[in-house]
């Protein structure tokens, strides 16, 4: 493992990048202009990409590649073109969030080197062996965790040769990234897909204890907490921002980079980190680093701090005072931007030239001079930068002597087929001469083909260029049985005599937390059989301790899952596991990915997709699909409390009593008079739910054929003051809808729409009056 700390800057559009490298940044991490998760930043071209990474490795920087959403099915075919591409240039790393890409990646493109993605929820140990085998070689922690925490998930990392990145400084979500739903449910822009509408930053109608903006949360800063990040062992320091500017990214880069070198120099802190106030914040905390979980975490102004941070350091009363101070900092911004641009104006990500002159004579063999130009920007110093020009000459020759011929001579089209392609995103072919061969001379075509593989080579720093991937046609495995059966979510153990009024599977929901050292759940499984233990999302620290002795105790034939680092240890210990729905699954490499490396026997596909994107997934052998069609709609899940923020607490700080024994309800209400359910349940996450409920009964009659089980969540959870509908009458209703005629279901052909019978659509129609609140517009809209 090496000891280096990297610092790595974000880079949204090529400005930012380039004040990035020359404010001293290790590492840069960028996006194209599809496939990642900053749809509002300006990213970049391919074409640009590969000069950036030729202008990054200059200046001893590395480039990653943000390719972190989820992926359609239909987008594999795009996506392998884009790897190819990727895999011939020098490329030093991609982020990524699906696991359907980590398995391509991992199984057809090896010479690229994979990160896990913020947006993977990563917040356990077992979650690290779990994406090493997926290929991963670094990974981005949740930026929810405390110091300690880190430092745990890292003495781990290092012994499975994992590196570990933290997030210390930028914007900071209030919720688990990954798990936000909030703009995906409410406008259909999924943070999943980069199209977060960011509704934490909204106002809302002024709460009980008076905010307008009961979700923003300030921006993170860990600008003096580096020591204790070092000693935990965390490789890389990483900073958020690619929407924002060229001089946001050098200011924040330059203070870490001086805070970094002064502190490894002399063991001290040196910088006073005021620069950070003097570009885009909302004034900062630490809180979650120091597991200081509080109510001065919010802030009620979501747009720029830094004209109030000036303000109050000031001490400005009056309107001339206060008039003054903003002058004197806006001053302070246009020369910040001045000199930036200054510094950035003489770096150039052009392509190289390339000129390739073709001569020879009968009798010897043909030979072609390879010129590369580039214009090179010497490493500013003194603040001076001097443009000058490199040349790099390099002679070839085929194997075989040119021979005189009449037919099949190699003239100007013969060559310009054969090398045009050499003008690309690395190089601007500016010459291409074949003045100096003899008009009446051929050479076997496959000698040309050779000498083109050669040059390749040369200008891919002597590699081979790697041919493209086509990725093989996927087999489409039908379901062992006909119909669709039915299971439920239950988490009161009052509901479990529910299993007298159905045969249906029974899932049980286990909590979020736990206290230390907590048994009661194995003797509870262990004295119900039938029940299936289904384990949430987030499990930190002693939570995932708990939740793995309950597995290794209790030793189910089955178990649902939301976390990865469960799932490792389930597949470690043989037991049979299904991928829960908030892993958001949504594409059959993502199901291979599961089955293959981990002997996943099933998965919930994503309820953020529609009906035409769960058509196209192929089922793998032995594998079944399930999907939930009755569920509160979670918007977000967080570590920080919504209620201080909404109604009050008498806590000045959430502490380990909270997740335990608070189990409160409310609502916060947009300006557009949308109101939405927070709830907390004991032992559970503060979460913020729909209005309405998720009810699918049309994916019955259209998609049964398709899925071997339906889900029906009868938890209560996130209904606020809702009453909820009779439990044995809803299963009833459901169970009345499943009772397809098998003759009417043809499973070989998807897309096939069965018939409602007359006791079915009875059903369908009794559930909607059951369930007046509901809505299933994701269904439809899909990503």
């Amino acid at each position: 493992m090496s000891p280096k700390i990297e610092l790595l800057a974000p880079g949204g559009d090529i400005d930012a990048i380039k004040a990035a490298i020359i404010a001293g940044a290790d590492a840069v991490y960028c996006g194209l202009d599809t496939f990642n998760a900053r749809n509002r930043a300006a990213n970049i071209s391919f074409d640009e990409l590969v000069g950036i990474i030729r202008l990054a490795h200059e200046y001893e920087c590395q480039i990653f590649l943000t390719l972190n959403i989820i992926i359609l099915e239909r987008e594999f075919k795009t996506l392998a073109k884009l790897l190819s591409k990727l895999a011939n240039t020098t490329l030093d790393g991609v982020i990524v969030q699906d696991l359907g890409m980590l398995y391509i990646l991992n199984k057809h493109f090896p010479t690229l080197d994979i990160h896990a993605s913020t947006q993977l929820t990563t917040h356990n140990i077992g979650q690290i062996p779990f994406l090493k085998k997926l290929g991963a070689s670094r990974v981005n922690l949740s930026r929810e965790l405390d110091l300690k925490e880190i430092s745990a998930i890292t003495a781990v990392s290092q012994k499975e040769e994992v590196l570990t990145e933290v997030f210390v400084h930028g914007s900071l979500c209030v919720a688990f990234s990954g798990l936000c739903y909030s703009t995906s449910a409410s406008v259909g822009n999924s943070g999943n897909r980069g199209r977060c509408s960011q509704a934490c930053r909204e106002e809302y109608k002024p709460t009980e204890s008076g905010n307008k903006f009961p979700l923003n949360i300030k921006d993170n800063s860990a600008f003096f907490d580096l020591p204790a990040l070092i000693e935990a062992g965390v490789h890389s320091f990483k900073v958020e921002g690619r929407i924002k500017g060229a001089s946001y990214v050098h200011t924040v880069i330059d203070s870490f980079r001086k805070q970094i070198d002064g502190f490894v120099e002399t063991g001290e802190l040196l910088e006073d980190g005021e620069r950070l106030y003097k570009v885009f914040n909302r004034d900062f905390s630490n809180a979650f680093l120091r597991g200081d979980l509080n109510q001065s975490m919010f802030i009620e102004n979501p747009r720029d701090n830094s004209k109030y941070h000036a303000i109050d350091k000031s001490n400005a009363i009056s309107v001339v005072q206060i008039q003054d101070v903003e002058q004197s900092l806006n001053d302070e911004k246009e020369q910040i931007h001045a000199d930036v641009f200054d510094k950035i104006k003489h770096l150039s990500i052009d392509k190289r030239k390339l000129s390739l002159v073709f001569s020879g004579e009968v009798g010897e063999p043909l030979a072609v001079t390879i010129k590369i130009n580039e214009a090179h920007d010497q490493k500013i110093t003194q603040g001076f930068s001097e443009e000058t020009v490199q040349e790099q000459v390099h002679v070839m020759h085929s194997q075989r002597a040119l021979v005189a011929s009449d037919k099949n001579c190699i003239d100007h089209s013969a060559i310009e087929k054969r090398f045009k392609s050499f003008n690309n995103a690395e190089y601007n072919l500016t010459e291409l001469s074949t003045d100096d061969i003899p008009a009446s001379a051929t050479i076997p075509f496959k000698e040309l083909t050779a000498l083109k593989n050669k040059i390749a080579a040369l200008l891919n720093d002597g590699k081979s260029v790697l041919a493209e991937v086509e990725l093989p046609k996927l087999v489409r495995h039908a379901k062992k049985e006909t119909g669709a059966k039915l299971s439920l979510l239950i988490c009161d153990e009052n509901d479990i005599n529910l299993g007298d009024v159905t045969d249906a599977d029974i899932y049980f929901k286990l909590p979020d937390a736990y206290k230390r050292g907590c048994t009661k759940y194995v003797s509870f499984f262990q004295e119900n059989p039938r029940l299936i233990p289904w384990f949430p999302s987030v499990l930190i620290g002693k939570d995932y301790d708990v939740a793995v002795n309950i597995l290794e105790q209790v030793k189910p034939k089955l178990i649902v899952t939301n976390n990865t680092g469960i799932a490792n240890r389930a597949f470690e210990l043989g037991i049979e596991w299904i991928a829960g729905p908030f892993l958001n699954t949504t594409n059959s490499y993502a199901l291979l990915a599961m089955k293959e490396s981990f002997n996943c026997s099933g998965a919930f596909i994503s309820n953020e997709i529609n009906r035409q994107q769960m058509k196209t997934i192929a089922r793998p052998e032995n594998f079944k699909m399930l999907y939930s069609v009755y569920h509160p709609i979670l918007l977000m899940t967080s570590r920080q409390c919504f209620f201080q923020q909404s109604v009050g607490c008498e806590k000045p700080r959430i502490d380990n009593g909270c997740m335990l024994s608070c189990d409160k309800s409310t609502s916060i209400t947009n300006l557009k008079g949308v109101s939405f359910a927070i709830d907390k349940q004991k032992a559970g996450y503060p979460s913020i739910y729909n209005k309405d409920q998720f009810l699918n009964t049309e994916i019955i009659q259209d998609l049964t054929q398709l899925f071997d089980g339906f889900m029906i969540d009868l938890t209560n959870i996130g209904a606020g003051d809702k009453e909820s509908p009779d439990k044995t009458v809803l299963i009833k209703q459901f169970e009345q809808l499943l009772n397809n005629d098998s003759n009417k279901e043809n499973s070989e052909s998807v897309g096939y729409s069965n018939t409602l019978s007359s006791e079915q659509t009875e059903a369908q129609n009794a559930l909607n009056s059951l369930v007046p609140d509901s809505t299933n517009v994701q269904y439809h809209n899909g990503l």
